[in-house]
């Protein structure tokens, strides 16, 4: 059966503080686990009221320590917000917590606005320019330590933690298969270029002792129900808050609404429908004709499920409807 992982972006619901959404995700890892999900990552997003996993490290501590088997790790850390060596330390950290559980997810974008991203890397020249560099480097960290050598990851070299590139455009899927890393596509926001980039990946990618071959994981939006009315009714808290954000007005997480028609106008829905077109909503038997078709046509290794939900218990459910389908999946397959 092909893995279904989870992505977690810790959201904190409107009439809940961020407390609540740590002890909800923290929930949804253990209930994942329980349902066989094979990993549970956490994304770094800064000045966005209604996430809360901006110190990502922290939070995967969190679920690392409340949870037994399921791995944990980042979907991912921004890399242009951080040096290198500070991230070997914070994962090398974890991975000697919570050995044999750790994924390091890498991105190239800020995970924030531009003026935030300012604060938040004080060095003004730093940018996704020198993504390239900055990840050998990180992988370098993680070598064990030459005699003699001067600067070391403490903890962190020679730890075995895997590193994977996340993108949502061609750059990242082209390094990803020249470096010898599994790529994820976040086709749940950013889905033009989905097929493309899985392409670019297995064309650039170039077998190593790490990896033999390509290894891509896919994400989408997944919101299963007892029936497609009530799916799609709790489908609109995302909507909104996507809607929400084009408008520069982020907010926390908000519940849902009988018609996303009534919260906003025309060309914002079109902008939605394109940005979560990658989004499968319904009762099982929809998602699972959406997730067939979806896994068929991208030939994916993995698929990462986000689902963001207001309702803490439909969110759980969700989860369990979505994991009973990988069996049929991998049946249909």
């Amino acid at each position: 059966m092909i893995p279904f992982s989870v992505l977690d972006l810790a959201p904190v619901p409107a009439g809940a503080d961020v407390s609540q959404a740590f002890r909800n995700s923290l929930s949804l890892a253990q209930h994942a686990e329980a349902l066989g999900y094979h990993r549970f990552w956490l994304a770094e997003h800064h000045n966005m009221p209604g996430i809360a996993s901006a110190a990502t490290a922290v939070v995967i501590g969190h679920v690392a320590a409340g949870t037994k088997s399921i791995r944990v790790g980042s979907g991912g850390i921004m890399l242009p917000n951080h040096a290198p060596l500070m991230v070997a330390e914070q994962f090398g950290t974890l991975e000697a917590l919570f050995p044999g559980r750790i994924d390091l997810g890498l991105g190239r974008a800020p995970g924030t606005d531009q003026r935030t991203a300012r604060a938040l890397r004080r060095n003004l020249d730093a940018n996704g320019d020198s993504f390239p560099q900055d990840v050998v480097e990180l992988r370098g960290w993680f070598q064990p330590a030459a005699p003699g050598q001067a600067v070391r990851a403490v903890p962190g070299a020679g730890l075995s933690v895997p590193i994977w590139l996340l993108g949502s455009s061609l750059f990242s899927a082209q390094l990803a298969g020249m470096l010898s890393l599994p790529f994820a596509f976040a086709s749940h926001f950013a889905p033009d270029m989905l097929m493309q980039a899985l392409a670019t990946y297995r064309e650039h990618f170039r077998p190593s002792e790490q990896l033999q071959k390509p290894y891509a994981m896919v994400a989408a939006n997944v919101i299963a129900a007892e029936s497609e009315e009530e799916a799609k009714r709790l489908f609109t808290s995302l909507q909104q808050q996507f809607v929400n954000l084009r408008r520069g007005t982020p907010g926390l997480l908000p519940p849902p609404i009988d018609r996303i028609e009534s919260y906003a106008s025309g060309p914002e829905l079109a902008n939605v429908h394109r940005a979560l077109a990658r989004s499968y909503i319904g009762t099982p038997e929809t998602v699972r004709a959406g997730l067939e078709g979806f896994l068929r046509e991208t030939g994916a290794d993995e698929l990462l499920v986000t689902a963001q939900i207001h309702d803490h218990k439909a969110r759980l459910r969700s989860f369990e409807l979505v994991a009973g389908l990988r069996e049929q999946l991998a049946l249909a397959a």
